[in-house]
C-alpha cells in the first residue's frame, strides 16, 4: 500500500486538519493508499523531546525525527502543513498548556544555574524558531501559483490599496555595521570537521559550536551585527519618523531568525522606550523581564512580579510617557492596543511588509486609522527589494491582480542552506574578543572581530544543493518556457561566491533558448516587477531567506494570499514534500474559531498538496487509480473557486469546514463521472448521488453551531475527542463518508 504522511501542525491549519484529512483519508483509501498522520506540531514537539520525562501513557515519539529519516528515501511522501515557528513567549504558553493538562515537562530554564538547566533549555531551544523546516527540506523548493488559482484572481480580484504619489513610506536600513556589510565568505577547499571558538581580549578561548562538518566546495559564512552601529541606527531612525511625521515600525523575522532577531526586536524596544530602560532597565532585568520578548512580556510580568509590585505603577507610567513622546508606533491592533513592538512573533516581515504594500503603503496608528511609515528592517542585506517595490508603486500606483504577471520561484533550502541566524551558529558575544571558524587540522577558516553585544552569525551551505538548486531552476525555465533570474547581490560576500558556483552549474546545462540572467535583488526587483506590470511572468531564483520572502511578498500582491501557490519540495533523495502555503494568518483565525466557532482559514494549500502529492505517489508506485484521484481532485478545487465555495469571512457565512464538505461533493462527482478507473466510478456514484441529494442539510450543520464559543481543551494541544466534534459537524456528512 502506498503511504502518504500528513503532518499534524498547530493553530488554523491543524483545526482544518481535523475536518478535511478524514475526508481525504476516506477517498484515498479506495485507491489503495494510506494518509497517515504524523506530529510535529510545537505541543507534539515538546513532548517528543521530554518522553523520558513522562509517564508511558503520556509520552509520543518523535515524529519531525522520523519524518527526517524518510527525507532520505525516495519513497517519502509528505505533505507538510505549516506549523508555529515558536518565539519564547508562544513556547512558554505551550509548556505551561502542557503542565496544566497534566504532563509534567518542566518549566524553561530562563537563567540557567546548572548543568540540568543548561541540560532541559538546550532540549527547548531546539524546538523554538523554525526548527521543523531543516529537519524535512531535504530538497530545493519549486513554489508557483497554479493555473486555475490565477485565473480566479483574475476573475475575482482582491482588493489592491490606492498608492498616492506623494506618499512618505520608505525603508529604513543600515548602511554599515550590520549582516551584510561586516560579511565574510569562503569555499571549503577540503573536508573537515570544525568549531567556533570565540577568544575574549580578557580571558580564557570559549568553544561555541563543535562538530560542524564541512566537505569540499562547500560555501561557509561569517558576520556580524554590530550593536553600537544597530543602536545608532535605531535612533536615527525613530528621530526621523518624528521629524517627518510617520509611523515607525519594525519589521524582523524573530520566529526563523530565532537568535539575532528577537535581539534586533529588543534593541528596537530599548531604542523606542530609551528613558524608561534608562531608569528601570536593570530592575526589569532582575525580574527576568526582558525586552527581547516584547511589551506584552513585560507588562504581563510587571503584573506578576512580587519584587517589582510596589514600582510597576510608576514604570507603566513611564512606558506610557515615552510611548507619547516617541513618534506614531504602528499597531498590530489599534483596537486592543497591541502595538508593532508588543510581540516579536507579530512582525513578521515577510508577512508585515506585503500587507503594507498592499494597503497603499500605510499601516494602522493608535489613532485607529492609515498612515504612512518609516519600515525599518535594520539588516540591510534584503531591505532594497521592499524599497524597490515602494519605488515602483509611488511611481506607477497598486498592482493590478486582474492584469499582473506572477512570479514562481527556485529556492535554495536543501540541508539547511543559508540557515542565517536560527541556529546554533549564531550567538551574542558577552565581551569584545575575535570569533574564529577553526579546522580540525588548526587552520583559521574565517574570523571576524565582535564588541560585547554583537550579534555573530555563520551558516553552511552545502555544495550538493546549489548543484541541484541550478539544475532546478533550468529545469523549470525549460518547462514554463520564462526567464529566470538568480537574485544575487555582488555587494555581499556569499553572494560572490554563489555567483561562481552559479556560472560553474550552468555550463553543466543545456540553456540554450533559455534566458537565465544574473542580478542584484534591486536589479532583479526592478526587472521583475516592471515585467509584473506587463503581465509578464517571470522565475525568481534565489537563496533561502528570499525565498521566504518573495513567496509571500508576490503572491500576496497577485493572488490575495501565499496560501494559494502551489510549493513543491523535490527531495534530493528522491521523494516528495509538498507544502501547502503560508501561516501567518493561522493564529488570528484559530482564535476567530475559539470566539465564534467559525473557521476562515482558506484549505486551497492543501488541495494543491494534496492532488500533487497524489501525483507523486502514481509516479512512484504505478498506481494508476493515484492520478485519477489527483485530476479529479484538481477539477473539485476548480469548482470550489468558481462557485465561490472558499471559507468566507463572518459568523452565519460558509468557512472552512464548508469548502471542505463542497470539495467533496465536487470530487465524488468527479470521480463518479470520469471513465479512467470504473472501479472508482462505481465506488462513488451512490457517494456523489447521497452528498448532492443532502447537500443543502449538510452545509446548514455547518452554519447552525456557529457563532458560540468553543473550548477545545487546549490551544497548542487540543483534546482529538472535542476537536473532531467542533470540526466534524455533520452526522449526516460523516455517516455518508464512513460508507467508503
Amino acid at each position: 500500500m502506498v503511504e502518504i504522511i500528513y503532518t499534524h501542525t498547530d493553530e488554523a491549519p491543524m483545526l482544518a486538519s481535523a475536518s478535511l484529512l478524514p475526508i481525504v483519508s476516506a477517498f484515498a483509501s479506495t485507491a489503495g493508499i494510506s494518509i497517515r498522520s504524523a506530529d510535529i506540531s510545537l505541543a507534539g514537539r515538546i513532548i517528543a523531546a521530554f518522553s523520558d520525562h513522562l509517564p508511558e501513557h503520556l509520552r509520543q515519539p518523535d515524529a519531525l525525527g522520523e519524518l527526517g529519516e524518510l527525507t532520505q528515501h525516495p519513497e517519502a511522501n509528505i505533505i507538510k502543513l505549516p506549523n508555529i515557528s515558536a518565539s519564547l513567549p508562544q513556547l512558554l504558553a505551550a509548556i505551561d498548556e502542557l503542565q496544566s493538562q497534566g504532563y509534567p515537562v518542566p518549566d524553561y530554564p530562563t537563567n540557567p544555574r546548572s548543568e540540568a538547566d543548561n541540560e532541559i533549555r538546550s532540549r527547548y531551544d531546539a524546538v523554538k524558531g523554525s526548527a521543523v523546516n531543516p529537519v524535512l527540506r531535504e530538497g530545493n523548493s519549486d513554489r508557483r501559483a497554479p493555473l486555475a488559482v490565477k485565473n480566479y484572481a483574475r476573475t475575482h480580484p482582491h482588493r489592491m490599496a490606492p498608492w498616492s504619489a506623494d506618499s512618505g513610506t520608505r525603508v529604513a536600513t543600515m548602511d554599515l555595521g550590520d549582516f551584510k556589510h561586516n560579511e565574510v565568505s569562503a569555499v571549503v577547499n577540503k573536508a573537515c570537521r570544525a568549531q567556533i571558538v570565540f577568544t575574549p581580549l580578557e580571558g580564557s578561548p570559549e568553544t561555541i559550536t563543535s562538530d560542524i562538518y564541512l566537505e569540499s566546495a562547500d560555501v561557509l559564512d561569517a558576520s556580524v551585527m554590530n550593536a553600537q552601529a544597530l543602536d545608532s541606527f535605531l535612533a536615527g531612525a525613530l528621530a526621523a519618523a518624528k521629524k517627518e511625521d510617520l509611523l515607525f515600525s519594525v519589521h524582523l523575522k524573530a520566529t526563523m531568525m530565532k537568535v539575532s532577531d528577537p535581539v534586533i526586536f529588543g534593541h528596537t524596544v530599548r531604542a523606542f522606550f530609551a528613558r524608561t530602560f534608562q531608569r528601570f532597565g536593570s530592575e526589569l532585568q532582575a525580574a527576568g523581564l526582558d525586552a527581547d520578548n516584547g511589551l506584552a512580556s513585560i507588562f504581563s510580568g510587571l503584573e506578576k512580579s512580587a519584587q517589582l509590585r510596589a514600582q510597576a505603577p510608576e514604570i507603566l507610567e513611564s512606558f506610557a510617557q515615552d510611548l507619547t513622546a516617541g513618534p506614531l508606533l504602528a499597531m498590530v491592533n489599534s483596537d486592543k492596543g497591541i502595538t508593532n513592538l508588543h510581540v516579536p512573533s507579530d512582525v513578521i516581515v515577510d508577512a508585515s511588509m506585503p500587507a503594507m504594500i498592499r494597503n497603499g503603503g500605510k499601516m494602522w496608528g493608535p489613532d485607529g486609522q492609515l498612515h504612512d511609515t518609516i519600515a525599518v528592517i535594520p539588516d540591510s542585506s534584503y531591505a532594497e527589494v521592499y524599497q524597490a517595490v515602494i519605488d515602483d508603486c509611488i511611481a506607477h500606483g497598486a498592482f493590478d491582480p486582474v492584469t499582473m504577471g506572477s512570479v514562481p520561484n527556485v529556492g535554495l533550502m536543501a540541508q539547511k542552506a543559508e540557515e542565517y541566524g536560527s541556529h546554533d551558529k549564531t550567538f551574542i558575544a558577552r565581551a569584545p574578543g575575535r570569533v574564529e571558524i577553526i579546522a580540525d587540522d588548526a587552520t583559521v577558516l574565517l574570523a571576524r572581530e565582535v564588541h560585547a553585544g554583537d550579534i555573530f552569525r555563520s551558516c553552511l551551505t552545502k555544495d550538493a544543493p546549489i548543484r541541484n538548486w541550478v539544475k532546478l531552476a533550468v529545469e523549470r525555465a525549460r518547462i514554463s518556457d520564462t526567464p529566470a533570474i538568480f537574485w544575487l547581490d555582488p555587494e555581499r560576500a556569499h553572494d560572490r561566491v554563489m555567483e561562481q558556483k552559479v556560472t560553474h552549474y550552468l555550463d553543466e546545462h543545456d540553456t540554450n533558448g533559455l534566458d537565465i540572467t544574473i542580478m542584484s535583488p534591486r536589479l532583479a526587483t526592478e526587472a521583475t516587477v516592471a515585467r509584473i506590470r506587463q503581465g509578464l511572468d517571470t522565475i525568481s531564483v534565489t537563496g533561502n531567506v528570499l525565498r521566504d520572502y518573495l513567496t509571500d511578498l508576490f503572491p500576496i500582491m497577485e493572488l490575495g494570499t501565499s496560501a494559494k501557490m502551489l510549493s513543491v519540495v523535490p527531495l534530493m533523495a528522491g521523494g516528495g514534500l509538498f507544502e501547502t502555503g503560508a501561516g501567518g494568518s493561522a493564529p488570528k483565525l484559530a482564535r476567530q474559531l475559539l470566539d465564534e466557532n467559525h473557521l476562515r482559514w482558506d484549505s486551497l494549500g492543501e488541495f494543491l498538496a494534496i492532488a500533487e502529492s497524489l501525483r507523486h505517489a502514481e509516479r512512484t508506485s504505478g498506481n494508476r487509480a493515484a492520478r485519477v484521484l489527483a485530476t479529479t481532485l484538481d477539477e473539485a478545487t476548480e469548482r470550489v473557486l468558481s462557485e465561490e465555495r472558499s471559507a468566507q469571512r463572518s459568523v452565519g457565512q460558509p468557512d472552512n469546514r464548508s469548502s471542505h464538505l463542497w470539495l467533496a461533493t465536487y470530487w465524488a462527482q468527479a470521480l463518479a463521472t470520469q471513465d479512467a478507473d470504473t472501479d472508482l466510478a462505481q465506488i462513488f456514484s451512490p457517494i456523489a448521488r447521497q452528498l448532492h441529494e443532502h447537500a443543502a442539510q449538510i452545509q446548514a450543520d455547518v452554519i447552525d453551531v456557529q457563532g458560540r464559543a468553543v473550548d477545545l481543551g487546549g490551544y497548542y494541544h487540543p483534546d482529538p475527542q472535542i476537536l473532531a466534534e467542533v470540526m466534524r459537524p455533520s452526522t449526516l456528512f460523516n455517516t455518508i463518508l464512513a460508507s467508503l
